[in-house]
């Protein structure tokens, strides 16, 4: 059986490793297809995908874009997207520029705190075009203010911590918009990290699918054991179909690795199944 991880971050976004550099553990991971899904941005998926094919698995193009809904932030990741789509691009850009605001004012609001050098510290961590809150994370533990990532968002960088700063992403529908006319399939990322009681992540999916998402992540490298068969419920449900991806963003986090996940249960139709089928009727 194929190996599916749908969900991976290079240093174009918040990850440590290049998309070449990911594309081989991947490869070494016994991944037969990885989607490249950094978060709003696509420049890394070229790159990646000329790696895929020296290394003999398929890199799919895709994306993490960053909404707000109700107030609070979900991701919807693109996957098989053209990067090329100029609404994507467009809204990407914006998205992009409002991280860099953001940066800087997480900068300030940590330096008010006794905190200064974050938000140079961060940019010196970033080698892409983002400077993201798991930048300011590892500065943060290099400086002694936490024992590991996890401990440094948990007491710096979550909602109400001093770090924080409120998203202003996009909405549900340009998202998902933009990833349709790419030509992608939209899914609803890591549903079940978001908290959410069981009603309200079932008008979050309704929501989502008026505006034309397809799938969800029943599986996810954040995902337990419980939420993926309760993730599952909510997929056959609403017919939604099932994605898996390990989130993967470098091996200083032993706790995901490239491919290493379980089987969709029983009962789901995989998300990879959509693009195989247009690609037998092309």
């Amino acid at each position: 059986m194929s190996c599916h991880d749908l969900h991976s971050h290079s240093w174009v976004s918040d990850g440590t490793l290049s998309p070449t550099a990911l594309v081989q553990r991947a490869a070494a991971a016994g991944v037969d297809v990885l989607a490249l899904t950094d978060h709003d941005d696509t420049a890394g998926c070229a790159e990646a995908q000329a790696a895929a094919a020296a290394c003999g698995i398929e890199v799919l193009a895709g994306v993490e874009v960053s909404v707000t809904w109700q107030g609070m932030t979900v991701h919807v990741v693109g996957l098989a997207i053209d990067p090329a789509a100029p609404a994507l691009q467009a809204g990407l850009e914006r998205l992009r520029e409002f991280r860099g605001w953001r940066a800087e004012e997480m900068g300030r609001r940590l330096a008010a705190r006794g905190i200064d050098g974050a938000y140079e510290g961060a940019a010196a961590l970033s080698r892409g075009r983002i400077i993201s809150r798991t930048h300011f994370a590892h500065y943060l533990v290099s400086r002694g203010c936490g024992k590991d990532v996890r401990d440094i968002f948990k007491h710096y960088l979550k909602r109400n911590k001093p770090g924080h700063v409120p998203g202003q992403w996009a909405a549900l529908e340009e998202a998902v918009g933009w990833i349709r006319a790419a030509g992608g399939v939209a899914v609803l990322a890591h549903p079940a990290r978001y908290e959410l009681t069981s009603s309200k992540l079932r008008r979050l999916l309704g929501e989502f699918m008026e505006c034309g998402g397809e799938a969800m992540e029943v599986i996810s490298g954040s995902h337990t054991p419980d939420d993926v068969q309760a993730m599952a419920r909510h997929a056959r449900a609403l017919g939604l179909l099932a994605s898996a991806g390990s989130d993967f963003h470098g091996p200083e986090n032993p706790w995901v690795e490239l491919g290493r996940l379980p089987p969709l249960p029983e009962g789901l139709t995989p998300v990879w199944q959509h693009w195989q089928a247009a690609r037998g009727a092309a």
